[in-house]
């Protein structure tokens, strides 16, 4: 199979495939296995739907409305106007990765055969991701309960042919349109289907998903910086023997420090602190950064873990089981997924805390061991980085707030019959802002941080091979290296790209092998 197809079966999906999917635009077949299990749960729901009795979201209303019972002949349209009035989103769009995460699993658990949707709406979501249609999402519309219900809904609405959605070529459109031109046909729902395409927690999980790949390369990029921090203020590294964490054994703890350590390998900056001064123990910023960093580590391991039971899910109300039953349940409500949002969220504001601390550690002259005040170049007619640090405690500040749990409030909907819901949905849009700002504040360390290794080695002090490699690697990307104070926003982009896009642990991996 080529590797830019996902085949979504009956068993869930992988993180790595949701990444596929959502941001480089990998195809999706359905596996044959998929399409029979959709049949088979199908005739299920047809046969039910042919009964007098009435059955929840087969042939009664919905949420408060559960109790009356729906004609035949109204069933077709009682399916387009729940996703007609559930698309009620307000707000900015949302990006289009999340859109099309969102899809893809709703997708996968369509495809599980629990939902009871016909092989053919399946088929039609799988050719719209194709086609690289994306359905207008707004921001707001979802307590994370029920499903990501109006997210959910405005992306069932493109399906039916209606709404706005954005073309592959970035341009909007009315959604019939763009299904015409790319030979797609408008679904026709039939009983279940439209209430099926709304219940889950696939935006709150896309977004975590994506954050977990953001979260690994900026915690690598961090053990980095907190390296060349080290370094940089002429630090110790005995302090990342390994026999030090071995005796407080939680792993991301020691898989920082041997990080850290890989970087120092070599370097002929550490352990001076001795020579100038009494400084008998580093501050806590630089000394404890491998218990920082590895406790946001061992949080990034738990939420991976919830999201790999999610992915393996089939979040619908109610659900077709094998043995025929169609059971209501309440396996849509996000509160697993919007605890662990909110658990990354406070952890990335405290990985930015301490990267400041060590940033304005660097700029102070009565504490960076011998560097020049805001390691300016002529201080006093040279600001330095000074307004760099306002920059980024203005960040760490916004992250502080963003920390604030989503999933502590609840506010009741559908007249109290969901009275208690998760905001997961609000949990992962502050989380992807906090990501965005986490990105940001590594690169400011990491400008500080090259800056002052430069400082050192014009000195006469060596830096480490894999110090020299990221320097070098972040000028070449347009980060420029000490001298007289000049237009500072451009470099600070400079070093924010080529942190988010992984390319200072690919700078150092060349010297210290693979990081973790």
């Amino acid at each position: 199979m080529d590797m830019h197809t996902v085949v979504v079966g009956t068993s869930g999906t992988t993180a790595e495939d949701v990444v596929a999917v959502a941001r480089h635009g990998a195809r999706i077949e359905l596996s044959t296995a998929a399409v029979d299990a959709l049949a088979a749960s199908r005739l299920i729901v047809d046969a039910l739907a042919a009964k007098p009795e009435p059955v929840y979201g087969v042939s009664t209303g919905f949420g408060a409305l559960a109790s009356r019972h729906i004609s035949p002949e109204l069933r077709a349209q009682l399916q387009r106007n729940i996703v007609r009035s559930h698309a009620a989103g307000m707000g900015p769009r949302v990006e289009r990765e999340v859109v099309r995460a969102l899809m893809f699993l709703r997708l996968k658990t369509v495809a599980s055969g629990h939902t009871g949707v016909r092989p053919e709406v399946a088929q039609t979501m799988a050719d719209v991701l194709n086609a690289g249609i994306t359905p207008v999402v707004h921001e707001y519309g979802s307590l994370g309960c029920s499903g990501d219900l109006a997210p959910l809904s405005h992306c069932a609405l493109t399906l039916m042919g209606e709404g706005d959605a954005e073309g592959p070529d970035g341009t909007v459109r009315p959604a019939g349109e763009l299904l015409a031109a790319h030979g797609i046909a408008p679904v026709e729902l039939r009983e279940k289907e439209g209430l099926a395409l709304l219940n889950g927690t696939d935006g709150m999980l896309g977004m975590l998903v994506m954050a977990l790949a953001d979260l690994r390369n900026l915690y690598t990029s961090a053990d980095i910086t907190a390296a060349l921090s080290l370094e940089a203020l002429l630090g110790t590294d005995k302090v990342l023997a390994p026999e030090l964490h071995a005796i407080r054994p939680h792993p991301g703890q020691g898989v920082s420090a041997d990080n850290m350590l890989l970087v120092l390998a070599g370097s002929g900056l550490t352990g001076h602190h001795q020579d100038d001064a009494p400084r008998v123990q580093d501050a806590y910023s630089v000394r404890c950064a491998p218990q920082v960093n590895g406790a946001g580590r061992d949080t990034l391991d738990y939420a991976a873990v919830v999201a790999g039971r999610e992915l393996a899910s089939s979040v619908d109300n109610p659900v077709v089981l094998p043995d025929g039953r169609v059971e209501s349940n309440g396996n849509f409500h996000g509160a697993p997924v919007a605890y662990v949002l909110d658990f990354l969220a406070i952890v990335a504001a405290d990985l930015g805390s301490i990267c400041e601390r060590r940033t304005d550690r660097l700029l102070d002259k009565n504490r960076s061991h011998g560097l020049p005040p805001f390691l300016a170049h002529d201080a006093g007619v040279d600001s330095g980085l000074m307004i760099a640090q306002y920059t980024q405690a203005a960040l760490v500040s916004d992250m502080k707030r963003l920390a604030v749990p989503a999933s502590a409030d609840s506010i009741p909907s559908s007249a109290m019959q969901e009275d208690h819901v998760s905001m997961g949905w609000s949990a992962a849009r502050k989380l992807r802002t906090a990501v965005d700002n986490l990105a940001r504040i590594v690169a400011v360390e990491l400008y500080a941080a090259t800056r002052a290794v430069e400082i050192r080695a014009a000195e006469g002090l060596t830096p480490g091979p894999a110090s020299q490699a990221a320097v070098a690697a972040l000028r070449a990307a347009g980060a420029q290296g000490p001298g007289p104070d000049r237009f500072l926003a451009p470099d600070l982009a400079a070093a924010d790209t080529f942190v988010r896009e992984g390319r200072l642990v690919a700078a150092v991996e060349p010297v210290t092998g693979p990081l973790a």
